[in-house]
């Protein structure tokens, strides 16, 4: 942490020096929807992307658009809500102590406050929808509201988020087309093990202090064979994703497409180093490359 930065700024923010900058309550309420850190929010859209453009109906910019704004407000609603939730055990984590509810630098009737605001703006781009896409996207809220308990119950908290992080490919899709559905599930569960894969990694920086509180991730399940099983992971997510395209498509060509993103996934395992304290942090980060190169292929795949 720079000098300059007041103590509140958590280590992993990506704006420390634009966040430094703001009062602190504007602050502490960013920190809480984590817009300082926004690999969140582009993961969550990522997803979004390819069913836009899987659908086959070309760029859609407007659509994107207002895809792209309720990734943002709903990854902050989700946070604030995580946060309220899991404000006893993020205090005895030290990744995590500094945020805002955890301290207690914001009072939880506060953070209720924010997370209804939030869930305002997400409520403006639902109605931007149609009507088949609003029921679909209305469908993710169970799953949201109940992934902060997983983490208490299961050792795959991550196959959760894997289902929760991946529901805008379901709404992109939906909001143009109505078929294809075999695609689409096969999509989805690719998606869904790409995540288990960089939210294992995610999980690996916390193992010590997981254990210690009694916190179950994926990362302590699998003990010294993470980078093996993450590896498992994206292999299996790249064949899924092999697979939605020969069913939207039967082309070898078109599989192709898909050549760039695996072989980012590969680099990501290779290069894996859980001794290495900023390594898995990176790696993690670098995710969002491997969102636009699938995109890429699926606007490909989707539009050729």
């Amino acid at each position: 942490m720079s000098d300059t930065a007041p103590a509140d700024i958590v280590p992993d923010t990506e704006h420390r020096g634009l966040v430094a900058r703001l009062p602190r309550l504007p602050r502490d309420l960013a920190q809480l929807a984590r817009f300082d850190r926004p690999i969140g929010w582009w993961l969550l859209f990522w997803p979004c992307m390819w069913g836009v453009w899987l659908a086959g109906a070309g760029w859609q910019w407007a659509l994107l658009g207002w895809l792209l704004l309720g990734s943002v407000a709903m990854r902050g609603a989700g946070c604030v809500y995580n946060d309220i939730v899991d404000a006893k055990l993020d205090r005895q984590v030290a990744r995590t102590a500094s945020r805002p509810v955890a301290s207690g630098r914001v009072s939880k009737k506060m953070a209720w406050g924010w997370l209804l605001a939030l869930c305002l703006a997400g409520l403006v781009v639902l109605l931007q929808l149609r009507l088949l896409a609003q029921m679909v996207a209305l469908g993710s809220l169970a799953l949201v509201a109940a992934y902060p308990f997983m983490k208490r119950i299961t050792w795959w908290p991550q196959a959760w988020l894997g289902m929760v992080f991946t529901w805008g490919l379901l709404v992109g899709w939906t909001q143009l087309r109505a078929d294809n559905w075999d695609a689409l599930a096969a999509m989805y569960a690719g998606a869904a093990l790409w995540v288990i894969g960089y939210d294992t990694i995610y999980a690996m920086q916390d193992r010590e202090d997981d254990a210690l509180v009694g916190i179950r991730s994926s990362a302590l399940r699998m003990g010294g064979h993470v980078k093996g099983g993450v590896a498992l992971f994206y292999t299996g997510a790249v064949a899924l994703w092999a697979l939605a395209f020969w069913l939207y498509r039967a082309d070898w060509i078109a599989l192709l497409a898909l050549l760039p993103a695996a072989g980012h996934l590969a680099w990501q395992v290779a290069t894996l180093d859980g001794e290495d304290a900023g390594n898995p942090l990176a790696r993690f980060r670098s995710n969002r490359w491997t969102g636009a190169l699938v995109a890429a292929a699926c606007f490909v795949v989707g539009n050729a």
